[in-house]
């Protein structure tokens, strides 16, 4: 072969292995190529998705948390107020549900929250709860604080972390609705949560506010996150990696798949990247394979 065909062949080669790479690299799995959807090693989560909690959904928090003996901290900060009586949030619904050990505790300063005979309550408490409002407020009060590491003791220990609405997304590591300047933005000028699950952005309210389609903002942006929606009066129950649905509505499931009880196979389906499925109380749910758990 001459050496002019050569310079007339090398582009094309080039190009033509750019190509082939291309093509690898973007039909590897979504499982392989993101980050791992984790939940906390230890202790549980109880994340509702607004509209009030229920008397079986709070039950199980009081169990999770250590039983009714058991120290609860109820945390009202996302609504905004300067403060709050002790029987503020869920704190009165607690002690009628027979809990005998139930703080309100609030704070809107960072360095009060540093403060550790302030933050004392959490140093025993077998449950925190986070109310609703918005959940920028609990990052200005409490990121980074003595508090913050006290609720992450709370897990170490075995105990749970619950909250409703904002008190829900919270928990996440990326911080869906996060915007001072409403909650109709779903990418604003909060982004980090506290993340006791690790690569998830958390919705609420969702089929009750019509909101189905507003995580697809965050996807589009964040492919590599798991997403889910919480529809009111409807919790995921979070143990290790895995979570079951309690409630008595829906959760919406946003990880580039598809699954039915009916299966699929003669679906006309959307895009992977605008799919979306729901899980209804009793399923099962593993974060890391991102996959239905099917008894």
């Amino acid at each position: 072969m001459t050496k002019n065909v050569m310079m007339k062949i090398q582009p094309v080669l080039i190009a033509f292995t750019f190509l082939i790479a291309l093509f690898l690299a973007t039909n590897i799995p979504l499982s392989a190529q993101a980050p791992t959807t984790t939940g906390p090693e230890k202790g549980s989560l109880v994340i509702v998705g607004g509209g009030g909690a229920g008397e079986e959904i709070l039950l199980k928090f009081i169990e999770l948390s250590g039983g009714m003996d058991a120290p609860i901290v109820v945390i009202p900060t996302a609504g905004g107020q300067a403060t709050y009586d002790q029987d503020a949030g869920i704190a009165k619904a607690l002690r009628q549900l027979g809990a005998k050990q139930v703080q309100v505790w609030h704070t809107d300063d960072p360095d009060k929250a540093n403060d550790a005979d302030f933050a004392a309550p959490l140093e025993n408490a077998g449950g925190v709860w986070f109310g609703g409002g918005r959940q920028w407020r609990l990052v200005d009060a409490y990121a980074g604080t003595q508090a913050e590491k006290l609720f992450w003791e709370v897990l170490h220990r075995g105990g749970a972390i619950g909250g409703s609405s904002a008190g829900a997304t919270i928990q996440g590591s990326y911080l869906a609705r996060g915007d001072t300047k409403g909650n109709q933005t779903m990418m604003g000028d909060h982004e980090v949560g506290f993340g006791f699950i690790k690569n998830i952005a958390i919705d609420q309210h969702v089929l009750a506010r019509n909101r189905q389609n507003d995580l697809f903002t965050i996807l589009d942006q964040r492919p590599e996150l798991l997403g889910i929606g919480l529809d009111e009066k409807t919790a995921i129950i979070v143990q290790g990696n895995t979570f079951e649905v309690m409630g008595r509505s829906y959760v919406l499931v946003y990880d580039r798949s598809f699954w039915s009880r009916e299966g699929s196979a003669q679906k006309d389906l959307p895009a992977a990247y605008r799919q979306f499925y729901f899980l209804r109380a009793g399923d099962r749910y593993d974060m890391v394979k991102r996959e239905v758990l099917v008894d």
